[in-house]
């Protein structure tokens, strides 16, 4: 695996960009963040934050997305990374970050990225701490620019995920393509699993396959103890839900004690 770029590479792509990037003013869009923990269950930590887009006042995801089109994209998910990094240094978050991005706004990886840099080196976030990935309903028309964009990503120092694994696009052919550090499994997977013996043998193969390529995996929609101790039964310790802690607006969300017993 090739080396991540030195601090000044970073900084050169972070004062180069296509067009695009230099002739942006902003999505027209109002954002702000929630912060979903990810735990460890092994080790009873939180190991990262997922960076969720809501409205300046708490609105939902949906209302937010559903203002995004065609021409505001590309600065709507500039604007995203920059929020998401500003908010999680201000909190003072000392985990991993997740933010999700929108693939069919990357351009160029290598142009497009420079706001990122900008934005970690204003707030004094380290990148590799930065985790990437692909929001959830993003229609992927080009499966190889997406993998472009995650070899691109590895290379400049941030860590990537596939999420949905078993839904959509991400299933096993973007696996045998890309590598990422984490899988996260769909929640379609993980509901009621405790009760369905299909679910369970689909996870069981995940898990395995996952560890013969040396990632790791991620149970997202955790909502019962039931699901929890299945999934953990099968060998995952990363995982995320309301089970644990539903998101925090603008705040870190905490694990209630009673989740990891």
């Amino acid at each position: 695996m090739s080396s991540p770029v030195s601090p000044f590479q970073q900084g050169k792509l972070a004062s180069e960009g296509c067009n695009q990037c230099k002739n942006d003013n902003g999505p027209g869009i109002d954002i702000a963040f929630a912060y979903q923990p990810i735990v460890n269950l092994k080790s009873r930590t939180v190991y990262a934050h997922e960076a969720l887009v809501r409205g300046p006042n708490g609105e939902s995801a949906g209302s937010v997305l559903a203002q995004v089109t065609d021409d505001n994209r590309y600065s709507f998910d500039q604007a995203c990374r920059t929020e998401a990094i500003r908010g999680a240094s201000e909190l003072g978050m000392q985990e991993l970050l997740s933010i999700n991005f929108l693939p069919n706004a990357v351009y160029r990886p290598e142009a497009c990225i420079r706001s990122t840099f900008a934005a970690a080196h204003r707030y004094n976030f380290p990148i590799e701490r930065i985790v990437f990935e692909v929001t959830e309903g993003e229609r992927i028309d080009d499966r190889a620019h997406l993998v472009n964009i995650f070899g691109a990503y590895r290379r400049f120092g941030f860590r990537t995920a596939i999420d949905d694994f078993g839904a959509g696009y991400a299933g096993l052919g973007l696996l045998a393509e890309y590598q990422p550090d984490t899988v996260k499994i769909d929640m379609a997977l993980v509901r009621d699993i405790d009760a369905s013996k299909p679910k369970q043998a689909i996870v069981k193969g995940i898990v395995a396959i996952c560890a013969e390529l040396n990632i790791q995996v991620l149970a997202e929609g955790i909502e019962t103890r039931a699901e929890r101790d299945v999934l953990h039964g099968a060998g995952i310790d990363l995982m995320q839900g309301y089970f644990f802690c539903k998101p925090a607006f603008k705040a870190l969300g905490v694990v209630e004690p009673a989740a990891w017993d």
